[in-house]
């Protein structure tokens, strides 16, 4: 299938205010932003930030096991998964979310958290969602310290939203005050960085190779954000059955590396 046959730390004080520079022959000093925001969405897409994110392989494993991918063909499933999958569904919604947030409608979050987790069509890929939302947005409100993150997080403990992952990320990074692109563009960066990891795990790749993966996703990732920022919550769901498929073989395998 994928083969080749040829072959700011933010506080409730808010952001810190911006710096102005002076450029030639300017009369008065432009703003620049502060660094904050981008801080914030360093210290969320980090590895070492203890989502459980990096846990995942995002249906990789599956593949690997079915022999339905390689080195040479690793790109092609990983640009698949963003245009096909990450991309309409949890991209969309991380930013329908922080939308949401930012204008102070916290039950339109819940109304596209519900959705987003209805479109998961396998119990891995729900629990998955779920169990990595529920501990971002549990680590982010003792981290960052803000109201709207203890509101929702206080909501998926009463079993009133479901609590996926990239609804969480959309709450948190809205709530720090990271834009709405940067925060969907730093979320695609966490899954490609993710899948690398898994394919490094799982001897797909070496560390050169995930690299040259990750920057090689660069210009998708672009493209993914700008549509994400384009759609509405109708617009919700994936397409990406072959991936479906692969976790549902991997949620029953004997041995596994990753989560999903």
């Amino acid at each position: 299938m994928y083969r080749d046959e040829k072959a700011r730390p933010a506080g409730p004080a808010g952001p810190p205010a911006a710096r102005t520079v002076t450029g030639p022959g300017s009369r008065e000093p432009a703003p620049e932003p502060g660094l904050g925001p981008l801080l914030v969405s360093l210290q969320l897409t980090d590895s070492a930030f203890p989502s459980g994110f990096y846990t995942l392989s995002h249906s990789l494993e599956g593949f690997a096991q079915a022999g339905a991918v390689e080195a040479g063909t690793l790109r092609l499933l990983l640009e698949d998964l963003l245009r096909n999958g990450v991309g309409p569904a949890d991209a969309t919604a991380l930013a329908l979310a922080h939308r949401a947030i930012g204008a102070g409608d916290p039950e339109t979050v819940v109304e596209i958290d519900r959705h987003l987790y209805a479109t998961k069509l396998g119990r891995e890929m729900r629990r998955a969602a779920t169990r990595t939302g529920r501990q971002l947005l549990d680590l982010a409100r003792e981290v960052f310290g803000h109201p709207e993150i203890d509101d929702y997080f206080a909501r998926v403990v009463r079993s009133q939203a479901p609590g996926t992952q990239a609804v969480a990320a959309g709450i948190v990074h809205a709530a720090t005050g990271v834009p709405v692109a940067q925060a969907v563009a730093s979320d695609l960066f966490a899954f490609c960085a993710s899948f690398a990891g898994a394919a490094l795990r799982l001897r797909l790749t070496d560390h050169r190779g995930a690299q040259i993966l990750l920057h090689g996703t660069a210009p998708v990732i672009e493209a993914v954000v700008e549509e994400a920022l384009r759609r509405e919550l109708d617009d919700v769901g994936a397409t990406v059955f072959a991936s479906d498929i692969m976790s549902c073989r991997h949620e029953r395998a004997d041995a596994r590396l990753f989560a999903s």
